[in-house]
Parts: C-alpha cells; structure tokens; sequence
C-alpha cells in the first residue's frame, strides 16, 4: 500500500510509515502528518489537553494511527513518567465461583484506565502467597489486590484486599455487609415459618468466614432463632466443587437433629448440600429449604434454582479498582470505601416448612 500525503512531507513506497506495515514510531507518523510528536502523544494517550485540539486534526491522527499500524513504546512512556502502569492480583485460584467472579470485575475497568495486570494464585499456601507477593512488587506493579486472600507482610506496594477484615496499616479493605445479608437470609427463612435452622461454615483459610458466621450467629439470636451448635457443620478442604458441601451435609445428617432449612456458605456447597439432602430421601424445598450465599451463574439454572444472598462481584471488583487507583494517583476519595450491599434473590429451593 502506497503512504498517503496528509502533511508537509511525502514519503515514497519503499521509505513512508507504512513499508511492510511494520509499526512506525510517534515520530515516523508526526513527520508523516506534518504535525508534532506532542500533539500526537496527546491525542493517542486521550491526554485531558487533546480536548483543545480540533477533532478533525485529532481523526487525521487516529486513522493514521491505525493505517500505519502505530503502536505506543510502552517502555519509553515507562521511563519518562517513572510508572508501569502495571498492577499485580492475588487470588486463591480462579477456575470459577468468586475469584473468578471479582476478577472478572476488575478486569473489564482496568484495561479501560490502561492498565495491564498480572495474576498469582496462591491456592492457599502461605509459601506461594509470599513468594507471588515479591514477585509482582520484583516486577514494579504499581499496586495490588489481594482476593479472598489472608493477610500478610504487606509490600512496598499500595494494597486493597477484597473480602479482606483485618484493620493492617496501609491496607484498604473492599467488603460486603454481612450483618446486612444475615439478615436477609434468616429473615426470609422466619417469614416462611422456619425455626429449626441449621448453617454450614466456610473454611478456616476463608477470609470471609469468621465474619459471615459472627453475623448470622448474632442475627439468629436477635430474630430469637439461635442455630443450635448440632445444627452447624463447617466446609473441609480446598477443593471448589460442590463436594465440600456435599460432605459437610453429610455430617449433619448423621446426628439425626431434625432441621427444616439451611444456609449454607455459598452457592457451591448448596448445590452440593442439596445433593446429599435427595440421597437421605429429603425433598429440596419440601422436607428442607436451601439458602446459598452468592448467586454465581449456575444458581438460577440448578434444580431448584437456589434461594441466595447475591453479592455484586463487579461492584466489589470496580470499588477494589477504584480505591486503588486513587491511591496510586494520590486522590483522595471522599468517605473511603463503603460496604458492598448484598440482595436476596428468591428462587425455588426455598419454600414453608412441611405441617
């Protein structure tokens, strides 16, 4: 393809911008439009003084851009403004359920700020989590988040964990209201008649599970429905599946204390729950309703689409994002973060209890 005369200079087919559409530098296509290096940088980089230059100069240098196949020199942009515009975020594992959720939205706000970002997951492991910690700061992230992660020594890095709870100097907590959604899941369980409660408790390396569980604990008493220590199991393992639930249930049942509902930790281990509730011959929502804490994807399509506390993942990622990005750029927010309000989304495993 022949380069286009646009500007002062004319280039020939074998020295214009566009010889083997290979990428051209900022001062390649400058000199090709007859304009200069800084005008361009404004108007590629959406610089707030772009606004000054008239937009048909700005589309002579976006369809340029794009005809001579431009591309930024991110490491000359890095050494000039000292920034790598780079975050770094850690999470147990992201193959489903909330990382992978939360994740999904950080990521659709990051690239749209112009940032790239690497994930760790640590699964769990103290030695990983460390070790991916330093890594990411090794590689000059600008910033991190952290995703239903324990704390740790915090880096030289601004920190803003998700699900985080302890009050650790220089760390910003994103979090859900769980005194909030205790009440919503206990007070639809008591509107349908349910007095025999029994709960299900994430596991220890959660960093939401001793909060969620305090918060349904302390509702329970004060709706005058205390959850009987018989009627609590707790979630063992790292596995994501249903499974986990599916045992913890099992546990349950064999003390032989009647119950007609549960709430259960998340949705994962409600599905898993209900599972073992048909093989005792326990009709889902007949003999026992089931409330899950989430609303992940598959919630609505399980069978019976699952009662749940339905936490906005994007929300808590963007205010992760946001939060952070303050931080890095020195901006203040106003009040700080604010809890994360949960919904109660009513489905079909949930229903009055039997007589």
């Amino acid at each position: 393809m022949k380069a286009m005369s646009r500007g002062k200079k004319n280039h020939s087919d074998s020295d214009g911008p566009s010889a083997g559409r290979r990428p051209v530098s900022l001062k390649q296509l400058a000199e090709h439009l007859g304009l200069s290096p800084t005008t361009l940088s404004l108007v590629l980089n959406e610089a707030p003084l772009a606004n000054t230059i008239p937009q048909e100069t700005k589309d002579r240098i976006l369809v340029a851009a794009r005809e001579f196949n431009y591309r930024p020199n991110f490491i000359a942009r890095s050494l000039r403004s000292a920034r790598t515009f780079t975050l770094g975020v850690l999470a147990p594992e992201i193959s489903g359920g909330y990382a992978s959720e939360v994740l999904g939205g950080i990521e659709e706000h990051l690239l749209k700020e112009g940032y790239f970002y690497f994930v760790a997951s640590h699964h769990h492991r103290q030695e990983l989590l460390k070790r991916y910690a330093q890594l990411l700061v090794e590689r000059c992230v600008e910033g991190l988040i952290a995703v239903d992660t324990p704390h740790f020594v915090r880096p030289a890095s601004p920190m803003v964990c998700v699900s985080g709870h302890e009050n650790a100097p220089g760390v910003t907590n994103i979090a859900l209201d769980h005194e909030r959604a205790a009440v919503m899941g206990l007070g639809h369980l008591i509107e349908l008649s349910h007095r025999r409660i029994a709960a299900i408790k994430g596991q220890d390396f959660s960093s939401d599970t001793e909060v969620r569980w305090t918060a349904i604990g302390e509702v329970a008493k004060r709706m005058g429905v205390p959850i009987a220590p018989e009627l609590t199991s707790q979630l063992e393992g790292d596995s994501p599946s249903p499974e986990t639930g599916y045992l913890a249930t099992k546990r349950l049942l064999e003390r032989r204390e009647p119950f007609t509902a549960l709430f259960t930790f998340n949705d994962i281990s409600a599905i898993g729950a209900i599972r073992a509730l048909r093989e005792a011959s326990l009709d889902v929502p007949g003999d026992v309703s089931v409330i899950g804490f989430d609303d992940i994807p598959e919630a609505e399509f399980f069978t019976p689409p699952l009662t749940t506390i339905r936490q906005d993942f994007g929300a808590l990622g963007q205010a992760a994002l946001r939060e952070l990005l303050a931080q890095i750029t020195r901006e203040s927010i106003a009040d700080g973060p604010s809890p994360v309000e949960p919904e109660l989304v009513v489905r079909r495993s949930t229903a009055r209890p039997p007589g």
